[in-house]
């Protein structure tokens, strides 16, 4: 539905966003600050709609490590040294070693310590290195939903390549950026996805719940 806003209002919103950021929609409708303002309101709608499911999706594999590695290391697995030693240092900015001392220290139950790490840490624990500690094992209980067309490692690497690109979407969507030009269906998919490998019973539900199909389609 238009919204329809005045040409005063339409000033204000353009510089609610700032010429730069407002550029960005300018872009994709030829200069037509209408058009780009309905495509800047639409985008607003469609992330806070994905950011419902996006938050269903981050629980429900948060919770699945959490189980797979309570089964191994036990349930003060944050204070466990064998556990520490399994994360070996990684390359880049992020250290999932660094980032489990520092909320383990910080914190004094597994429950807060949970609530706490970065979503990169969760991504982390489904890398090749620990198929053989936690998921040739557990991994077909911890996601009953999962494609048994898929070998148990096949379906560890989707799913750790699918958290890769949901990580760094759900980073634009907290972050407010533009995410109209992406492939969005895709990206449902791909949430709603992993959800139903880990609890394939609310697989229907969360079709019928999740908003960001309607928003698709109404796109202007």
């Amino acid at each position: 539905m238009p919204h329809n806003l005045t040409a005063q209002q339409l000033s204000a919103f353009e510089a609610l966003h700032s010429p730069p950021r407002f550029a960005t929609y300018l872009r994709e409708t030829q200069g037509d600050r209408s058009r780009a303002a309905e495509l800047c309101i639409w985008n607003t709608e469609v992330s806070a709609a994905f950011y419902s499911i996006l938050q269903y999706c981050e629980v429900a594999v948060r919770n699945a490590a959490v189980e797979a590695v309570e089964a191994e290391f036990g349930p003060n697995w944050h204070l466990n040294r064998g556990f520490g030693h399994v994360l070996a240092p990684a390359k880049g900015r992020y250290s999932p070693q660094k980032d489990l001392q520092n909320c383990a220290s910080a914190h004094a139950t597994a429950g807060k310590v949970v609530a706490e790490l970065k979503f990169a840490f969760w991504q982390y624990l489904f890398i090749k290195g620990l198929d053989g500690r936690l998921w040739t094992s557990h991994f077909a209980n911890i996601f009953p939903g999962y494609d048994t067309s898929l070998s148990i490692k096949a379906a560890r690497a989707k799913v750790h390549s699918d958290l890769e690109i949901i990580r760094h979407f759900r980073n634009r969507v907290a972050h407010h950026e533009p995410i109209f030009a992406r492939n969005l269906p895709d990206d449902r998919d791909r949430i709603l996805n992993l959800v139903s490998w880990r609890r394939p019973n609310l697989s229907a539900w969360m079709q019928q719940f999740e908003r960001v199909s309607a928003l698709l389609q109404a796109r202007p």
